[in-house]
């Protein structure tokens, strides 16, 4: 048999699980193994993925479809750098300069 340690357990804690193991004649040793094994035995249900868990949720609303938008073919990439821009006349991307930042006087 294995030994656990509980370390800071709550006054008011330990004072419940004394009234409670008590009230059904165990030792406060013995109704905090009840309490585990209660506790741990319905971990050992398979865990549900959740798209089931949404359809579970959502299933009696009905099935909706939606309408999917008709893809439109892609579209050619822009071109950098081998062409001259109307804008400057040379090749490459324009850059806009900011205006330096006024500090207070």
């Amino acid at each position: 048999m294995a030994t656990l340690t509980i370390r800071d357990l709550d006054e008011s804690l330990k004072r419940r699980l004394r009234t409670r193991a008590a009230s059904r004649n165990r030792s406060m040793e013995e109704e905090a193994r009840q309490i585990l094994r209660a506790a741990l035995a319905d971990a050992s249900a398979p865990a549900v993925d959740i798209v089931s868990r949404i359809r579970g949720r959502f299933s009696d609303l009905g099935n909706v479809e939606l309408a999917l938008p008709v893809r439109e073919p892609v579209r050619e990439p822009p071109h950098f750098g081998s062409a001259p821009t109307p804008a400057t006349g040379r090749a490459g991307a324009t850059v806009a300069r900011r205006p330096a930042p006024r500090r207070p006087k």
